[in-house]
């Protein structure tokens, strides 16, 4: 299978200044740096990404911004969902005009549609687009999960290509891949899940971790891919706790953190999110010191 993305995509931070605006030349290096350390696709504007405090202009400019740090090196997929389908439209449409080679759509949150409503959603703006586009079922933030039968529906138009499934339900990732066509391609929304996904079928991860140790995610799939099963779950058993330490609290707070102790400071993040406390700092600090990514003292 041929994954359109990409087998690792980071689901990229957001930059921000002391001030609180973005840092789009910190968003430019930061996508070379995660291209050079084994991303093949960048999500820009995701759940990871703080998208929900993001205004338009500022998720277009990164979307700008990210394209142009990365043509020709990786694909950059734009998160232009939401729950409101006129919106998603729009923001469609101004993301395809800035070079990205896909969109993100999330599950409308918040308004919980049935599934007849998110499928009419997608397929809106689906045929709003000439982009490739990757749907997004995270029914813990959202609210609604995205049926296997509704994914399959949706599969049969001709540039929903992925799905982005975080669901955390390998039955329903059987479902899926048994519903939809060889040609569409599932990535794991969760670090955590992704050894067991590839199992059922999964092609990669939209990740996290990928801002830190991206080169080992690479190798655990390359590993999987080639038939290497034993190399695969050692990679896979050394790096969870670094997966499970990304979520000692909400995304993106604890990975934020994490590249501050690594030398990439990127900025607090927009309130209501916080940093974390004390006691989740020490958390996120001991995994990072166990992988080898902090020195000893």
């Amino acid at each position: 299978m041929v994954a359109p993305f990409g087998e690792v995509l980071t689901a990229m931070v957001t930059p921000m200044r002391p001030d609180g605006a973005v840092d789009y030349e910190k968003a430019k290096r930061l996508a070379q740096y995660l291209v050079d350390h084994g991303s093949d696709g960048l999500v820009v504007a995701g759940t990871t990404g703080e998208s929900p405090t993001l205004t338009a202009d500022e998720k277009v400019a990164l979307f700008e911004a990210v394209a142009e740090a990365v043509a020709g090196r990786a694909k950059v997929i734009a998160g232009t969902g939401s729950y409101d389908t006129r919106e998603s439209i729009e923001l469609t449409r101004r993301a395809e005009r800035t070079g990205v080679d896909g969109v993100m759509l999330v599950v409308p949150y918040y308004n919980r549609p049935p599934q007849e409503g998110l499928y009419r959603h997608f397929k809106a703006v689906a045929e709003a687009t000439r982009l490739a586009v990757m749907l997004y079922n995270v029914p813990s933030r959202t609210g609604r999960n995205l049926e296997p039968e509704t994914v399959a529906r949706l599969a049969e138009l001709p540039n929903v290509v992925a799905l982005k499934e975080a669901a955390g339900d390998m039955e329903q990732v059987t479902r899926i891949r048994r519903a939809v066509p060889d040609g569409f391609t599932i990535y794991s929304g969760e670090d955590s899940l992704t050894l067991p996904m590839l199992t059922l079928g999964a092609a990669g991860v939209v990740s996290v971790a990928s801002h830190l140790i991206g080169d080992d995610i690479k190798a655990m799939i390359r590993a999987h891919r080639e038939g290497d099963l034993a190399k695969a779950a050692e990679l896979h058993q050394r790096m969870l706790p670094v997966f499970k330490a990304m979520f000692v609290t909400t995304n993106p707070i604890p990975v934020k953190w994490a590249m501050s102790l690594t030398g990439m400071e990127m900025g607090p993040p927009r309130l209501p999110l916080v940093e974390p406390s004390a006691a989740e700092k020490a958390r996120i600090e001991a995994a990072l010191r166990e992988y080898g990514l902090l020195s000893a003292g």
